[in-house]
């Protein structure tokens, strides 16, 4: 699978890749709509599910609910928007991969049994159907003056732990029934939500804090009625359950809470110096008491985003007979705090309670592929020190390299390295021009790789990692890879004659690009990588099967892959460089970054067969 480096960082306001796909999945596509999907009467009449959420996909969706206690107030209970909401889950479960529903408290006005009973039944469209959910007590569901020691409410009858005992996600309750946790599994690994009361008492604290130490390595969801009070801010008692709980436990990543209107967001750093996302969501002051409207937290582990939306699925059902210029500003919410994105780099962000085991190096042999024709890897040197002597080909072949320096540059060894490369070692060159200075490898003379022509194909591949410094004026155009003789010695002047026989280099964009001589061409044939980001190790590939040339960055093929037939590399029986690029015939510039392991294969390797692999 392609890999991608550049993370988004810190939450923008901003579209993600999902967005506006609830409308599409509902062929809704502008405010003037008026079809859509007429939603089921009563919850028996549900659709079927369309599957089981796929665990192992790193692209998932927990959905929230805020605050229905409008819906549900004494002689005016509707459940409907409550019903279209859970029925929308379970038609598009699938297809966005919903794992799981949080309810934010404040399910009711009164806290009365006749309402509780009534979303009670509306829930029950999801417990017919076992998807995992929670809620929590609101100062409407229950006394407000009180704390989770109460004892028995019409709350705790209708959604104490009772409700949830038998459920795959649901994983315990405090022994008062106010506080829950669940766990899901998604993307691969456990996640859970800790489902908190209005108030939490000692006895609530201690039990939250036994729940994190059991498990350790769990990523958390908090929710509960009452944290953030408006962007930037925490109620008094959101700053007590901060200091109180939030800041000492890094497992706890994104917080979530209603009670206050409009929407807001705050972020925080926790004791760990980790940023937590703590995010207030509540619409019972919009439209038919916020027509029971639902946050879509969509998890991407590949993009490292969780991409939100709010929608309101039975304004959308309703469309179909037509709504007003009211509802259909009510649909869906696009707000700075209704739709946004918020970029984790979800690795680094668990490191600290769940760190990512470091891959371990692999022997050289294990990279001596069939037809590998050069290996050389830069591991088990003291960090820092200067490269001096010959650099040995581990392939047996006798393709050694041997140090040149220019304008007493140095060239060290380093401990840095790609975390999928074999060998836990790189090379820093610190080339420069204007004066040009630095230190580069060379192949030596006599080598058998300086007159091999690939005519059955060929793979190039190596790891490279530009520092913060790199400047275009100072470093572009340096290579990576290259072979020495020019066009013109070889007899081919089409293009320009004084360019090498074959480099990959680094363009002042810092795109690679794998520019050559075929044999059966007369100009240079270029394969064009997109811009690489500075400070992020990158693996490139350059593949021919004998007759075309691709270039993979991180896997991936890139776009600019030419289409005309490629046999070979000319040579002209002069040697490769590693760091250095010669212009007519000269060395021109010389690589600012590390170079981690290179190996050379004269066939045609799958992505599979990569070292990154």
């Amino acid at each position: 699978m392609c890999t991608s480096h550049d993370h988004p960082q810190g939450e923008a306001a901003q579209a993600g890749a999902a967005r506006r796909s609830f409308l599409r999945a509902t062929a809704l596509l502008g405010a003037a709509a008026t079809a859509g999907v007429a939603l089921p009467a009563v919850a028996e009449a549900a659709p079927r599910s369309s599957g089981r959420p796929d665990p192992e996909s790193r692209r998932f969706t927990i959905a929230v609910m805020p605050d229905t206690q409008y819906l549900f107030d004494g002689p005016s209970i509707d459940k409907a928007p409550v019903e279209a909401s859970l029925r929308y889950l379970l038609e598009h479960g699938r297809d966005e991969n919903i794992v799981f529903l949080s309810h934010l408290g404040d399910l009711t006005q009164n806290g009365a049994k006749d309402e509780f009973a009534a979303i009670g039944e509306a829930f029950g469209i999801l417990d017919h159907r076992g998807v995992g959910y929670s809620v929590l007590a609101g100062n409407h569901d229950v006394r407000s003056s009180t704390d989770d020691q109460r004892g028995s409410t019409a709350y705790l009858d209708a959604f104490g732990p009772q409700r949830f005992r038998g459920k795959p996600t649901f994983g315990g309750a405090s022994p008062d029934g106010y506080n829950t946790f669940h766990l899901f599994r998604a993307a691969g690994r456990e996640w859970m939500v800790l489902a908190l009361d209005w108030r939490l008492s000692a006895k609530g604290y201690a039990w939250a804090r036994d729940v994190l130490a059991q498990h350790p390595k769990t990523p958390v969801v908090l929710t509960t009625h009452e944290l953030v009070v408006e962007d930037d801010s925490l109620s008094s008692y959101g700053q007590q359950l901060w200091d109180r709980l939030i800041a000492d436990h890094d497992q706890i990543f994104l917080t979530l809470n209603g009670h206050y209107w409009p929407a807001g967001r705050a972020t925080r750093k926790n004791a760990a110096g980790n940023e937590v996302h703590l995010h207030l969501t509540n619409y019972q002051n919009r439209y038919f008491g916020g027509a029971a409207m639902i946050r879509l937290y969509r998890f991407d582990l590949d993009r490292n985003v969780i991409d939100v939306e709010t929608v309101s699925p039975w304004i959308l059902g309703r469309a179909a007979k037509g709504i007003n210029e009211l509802e259909r500003q009510e649909i869906e919410l696009s707000g700075d705090t209704d739709r946004f994105s918020v970029g984790i780099d979800f690795a680094a962000r668990f490191s600290g309670f769940d760190p990512v085991p470091v891959r371990p190096a692999r022997p050289a042999s294990r990279m001596l592929v069939p037809g590998t024709v050069a290996y050389w890897r830069f591991d088990g040197h003291g960090d820092g020190t200067a490269v001096s002597g010959t650099v040995r080909d581990l392939s047996g072949r006798g393709n050694d390299l041997t140090l040149v320096t220019v304008g007493g540059g140095t060239l060290n060894w380093s401990a840095d390295h790609h975390p999928d490369q074999p060998g836990h070692g790189s090379l820093e060159f610190q080339g420069f021009t204007s004066p040009l200075k630095g230190a580069y490898l060379r192949t030596v003379d006599g080598a058998p790789l300086n007159s091999a022509t690939f005519r059955a194909g060929y793979t190039i591949e190596a790891f490279y990692r530009l520092p913060a410094d790199w400047d275009p004026s100072h470093h572009a155009w340096s290579g990576v890879v290259s072979r020495t003789g020019t066009g013109g010695a070889a007899g081919k002047t089409g293009d320009d004659p004084d360019e090498p026989l074959a480099t990959l280099s680094l363009s002042n964009d810092r795109e690679p690009q794998w520019a050559m001589r075929p044999l059966n061409q007369e100009g240079i044939a270029t394969n064009w990588g997109q811009e690489t980001p500075l400070e992020t190790w990158w693996h490139v590939a350059v593949v021919n099967d004998g007759r075309h040339t691709t270039l993979y960055v991180e896997g991936c093929p890139v776009v600019r892959n030419p289409k005309a037939v490629a046999v070979g590399i000319t040579s002209v029986g002069l040697p490769w460089l590693l760091g250095g690029y010669e212009y007519a015939g000269k060395i021109d510039q010389i690589l600012h970054g590390r170079l981690g392991d290179v190996r050379i294969v004269e066939r045609a390797l799958p992505v599979t067969s990569f070292m990154n692999r």
